[in-house]
């Protein structure tokens, strides 16, 4: 049997695989891309950046995700709200540091991903839905992929280029032993899609909430309105804060009970779909890509669900890397670790800090206090609205430092 060439195979059809995918069909690069699943299907990380509306353009996809808001019930989002305790404190994404959008969506992952997958296609990716990667050899100049299709069948394709976009599926990791410890503490998460049913005239659906636990501020809450009146909420905190005896259900069920602004707005909501846990989720890699390879988004890192940075990561990582394949298939010299690696930490890097800063009580000390200044409450939000490569942003380009000076002050006031 003739074996199968392409000029890159990518694995995953989630939003960095078909970002990246469709990026090189505007290329006219011939793109393949193996896919375990059938879309649509469930994913989590409902709530977009603006800063993915960039990335979306880049890739020519923009226009179907606007196209498809209103059959799909994605809501029109414009900035970040934030409970602890009785205090109330929002960012306006529109009212940010960085150039760029400052607007997006909070979608249902299933038809958003599936949409993308779509536009992916009609620009010439093909896509194989149920195809399981098996094995990988890199070895090689060309690495060629194992796969096993929907029939059972084990065939080859080779790639001048190899992709990892399996997210939390993280192919390559896995059968190139690439898989680094987080140095987040483990987490679990349980969540579910609710009918809101919410009649609270001040709550805005046009922001994501999120809320803290009244007595563990390192315990947090996001509610994400959908525009047909459902809305996907979750809980997030280390294991041993949850009762392992209760069901998924019971246990959001009870913690919901125990935050009083969603006590209230959640007084009539119903669930709708099972609840589902997500236990270990932060991830680690000792590298991003090999000479003919290279890991997107989640298959490489993912922080924590607390920003809502996961498919931001993954889109930028996507429109990271595909000028770079393109000079390299055109012969030119590449260097990854430069200008894909270093560039793309960069930003992670920035979101960490943010993210520690989250659960240690720093950052959440800061939205809260009284006295912001208008122009560093406009960094932090453009870093909160996506904008974490945005090296003109002092708190992008030393994130640690400023954000701690910025604690200092917030605490000494």
């Amino acid at each position: 049997m003739k074996k199968e060439v392409f000029d890159v195979v990518i694995i995953g059809a989630g939003p960095s695989g078909a970002v990246a995918g469709a990026m090189l069909a505007q290329l006219n690069r011939k793109v393949l891309i193996i896919e375990k699943e059938y879309f649509p299907r469930f994913s989590i990380g409902e709530s977009l950046l603006p800063q993915c509306m960039a990335f979306l353009s880049d890739a020519g996809l923009v226009d179907a995700v606007h196209s498809g808001a209103e059959k799909f019930a994605f809501q029109f989002k414009n900035g970040a709200a934030f409970s602890k305790q009785g205090q109330e404190t929002f960012f306006d994404f529109t009212q940010k540091f960085s150039e760029g959008p400052g607007t997006t969506y909070q979608v249902k992952r299933a038809d958003f991903d599936n949409l993308l997958a779509q536009g992916a296609q009609d620009k010439g990716v093909e896509i194989r839905y149920g195809h399981q990667v098996l094995a990988v050899d890199v070895d090689d100049e060309l690495p060629s992929v194992t796969v096993k299709s929907e029939s059972g069948e084990h065939y080859t394709v080779e790639g001048k280029f190899l992709l990892d976009a399996s997210g939390f599926g993280r192919v390559l990791p896995r059968l190139l032993d690439l898989e680094l410890p987080s140095s987040f503490p483990v987490r679990h998460s349980y969540f579910a899609h609710f009918q809101d049913n919410i009649c609270d005239a001040n709550f805005d659906r046009d922001k994501i909430l999120i809320t803290v636990h009244p007595e563990h501020q390192d315990i947090w809450y996001w509610l994400i309105p959908f525009s047909d009146g459902t809305a996907s909420v979750g809980v997030v905190g280390e294991p041993e804060k949850f009762d392992q005896t209760h069901t998924p259900e019971q246990v959001l069920l009870q913690f919901i009970e125990q935050a009083p602004n969603l006590k209230h707005l959640l007084a009539d909501a119903k669930v709708i779909n099972s609840v589902q846990t997500i236990r270990g989720y932060s991830a680690d890699v000792t590298r991003l890509h090999g000479d003919n390879y290279a890991l997107l988004g989640n298959a490489g890192e993912f922080l924590d669900p607390v920003f809502s940075s996961g498919v931001t990561i993954a889109l930028k990582s996507a429109s990271l890397i595909v000028p770079l394949i393109e000079d390299k298939l055109n012969g030119k010299k590449i260097d990854l670790a430069k200008d894909y690696a270093a560039p793309l930490k960069q930003g992670v890097d920035c979101f960490r800090t943010f993210v520690s800063a989250w659960y240690d009580g720093r950052f959440q000390d800061v939205i809260f206090f009284s006295e912001q200044e208008p122009h560093v409450r406009g960094m932090i939000s453009s870093i909160l609205a996506g904008y974490a490569w945005d090296l003109d942003n002092p708190y992008v380009a030393q994130s640690e430092r400023r954000f701690n000076v910025l604690h200092q002050l917030c605490k000494s006031e």
